[in-house]
C-alpha cells in the first residue's frame, strides 16, 4: 500500500483550512492518513441538528457518530417512558396563578398506554364524574370559555420543560376577562382526552399541550391542539395544531403568540380545524407601521406529530 506523501507546513500547497483531525478514533496512528473519510457536506451540520454528513470509516459509520446515535435513541426512549412529575408541574402553575386539577386516562400504566392508544383518549370514570360534579357546583357563575389540558403524551420531558413557560407567555396575549376552567394535568394522556375534559367543563374551546413523539434530535418537543366545542368523537380535521415547541424549534414566546391568535379567532368564528387557517403572521404585519413591515416579515413567528 502506498503511504501518503508527508506534508510540508512551509509549503502553501499543503495549507489546510480544516482543523487538525481529532482523536484517536479518527487516525490510524502518528503520521498515518485519517481513518474517517469526511463528508463534503459537513459544514451544513452547523445549520441543522439533522443526522447528515456523518462521514464514514470504510463502509461503516465513525465511532463517535455511532455513539451519538445510541445516545439520541436512549434520550428518545427515556422521554417516552419517564413518568411526569405532576406535583412539581402543579406547583409551578399554581405559582403563576392557575387553578390546577389532576386526572388520568383509562390506561392504568405506561405499558397499557403504549399498547392501547384508545384508552389514553378516555378519561378515567372517577375523574370524569369529579369534573362534572365540580362544573355543576360552579354552574351558578359564568360558564368557562377555555379549558387547558396538559398531557404527558409521548414525552414527559417536553411537558416538564416547556408547558409552564408557554402558559406564562400566553396570558399577556389574551383578554384579561377570559374565563378559564382549572388547568388539568393528565397522565397517560393522548390528544383526544382533552375533548372529554373540555366537555365535562362545558368549555367553548379546549387547548391540549402534549408531549410529542420523540425524534432522534428532538426528545422534548411539545405539541398544542385546539378544538372548538370539545366533545367525545371529535376528529383531527376539527383541530388546529402548533408543533415542535422547544428552544431549538418554535420558542415559547412565538408559540404563545400563535396560540393566542388562534384562540381568539376560534372563539370569534366558532370553529377550529380546516375552518380556521393560522394567519397570525399577517397579524404581525398589520400591526406594524408601514415603514417597518419589511422588518416585521423577518421577525414574524413561524412554526414548522401527535400521539
Amino acid at each position: 500500500m502506498d503511504t501518503p506523501e508527508p506534508r510540508d507546513p512551509q509549503d502553501p500547497r499543503d495549507a489546510r483550512s480544516d482543523p487538525a483531525p481529532a482523536p484517536s478514533a479518527d487516525v490510524a496512528g502518528a503520521g498515518a492518513a485519517p481513518v474517517v473519510t469526511p463528508d463534503p457536506w459537513r459544514e451544513w451540520r452547523r445549520a441543522t441538528p439533522a443526522r447528515l454528513a456523518l462521514g464514514r470509516v470504510g463502509t461503516g459509520m465513525p465511532t463517535d457518530e455511532t455513539l451519538r446515535f445510541g445516545w439520541a435513541h436512549a434520550m428518545a426512549r427515556d422521554a417516552i417512558h419517564a413518568a411526569l412529575d405532576v406535583e412539581a408541574l402543579a406547583g409551578r402553575l399554581t405559582a403563576q396563578g392557575w387553578t390546577v386539577e389532576r386526572v388520568r386516562s383509562q390506561a392504568a400504566d405506561r405499558a397499557t398506554y403504549l399498547r392501547r392508544p384508545d384508552l389514553g383518549r378516555r378519561l378515567d370514570a372517577g375523574d370524569a364524574a369529579r369534573l362534572r360534579e365540580g362544573t355543576a357546583r360552579a354552574a351558578e357563575g359564568a360558564a368557562c370559555e377555555v379549558c387547558i389540558v396538559i398531557g404527558d403524551g409521548l414525552s414527559s420531558l417536553a411537558v416538564e420543560r416547556h408547558a409552564a413557560p408557554l402558559l406564562a407567555a400566553l396570558r399577556p396575549h389574551l383578554p384579561a376577562d377570559t374565563r378559564f376552567a382549572p388547568v388539568v394535568i393528565a397522565t397517560q394522556a393522548r390528544v383526544a382526552l382533552a375533548d372529554e375534559v373540555g366537555e365535562a367543563f362545558g368549555a367553548r374551546l379546549s387547548v391540549m399541550l402534549v408531549g410529542e413523539r420523540p425524534g432522534l434530535s428532538s426528545p422534548d418537543s411539545l405539541g398544542i391542539y385546539l378544538t372548538h366545542t370539545p366533545r367525545r368523537g371529535r376528529h383531527d380535521a376539527e383541530r388546529n395544531c402548533i408543533s415542535n415547541v422547544r428552544p431549538a424549534g418554535l420558542a415559547s414566546d412565538a408559540a404563545a403568540f400563535k396560540l393566542a391568535w388562534l384562540m381568539r379567532e376560534a372563539l370569534r368564528r366558532g370553529a377550529t380545524g380546516i375552518a380556521l387557517k393560522d394567519e397570525s403572521d399577517l397579524a404581525v404585519l398589520e400591526s406594524a407601521p408601514r415603514s417597518d413591515r419589511a422588518d416585521a416579515i423577518m421577525v414574524a413567528p413561524t412554526s414548522r406529530r401527535h400521539p
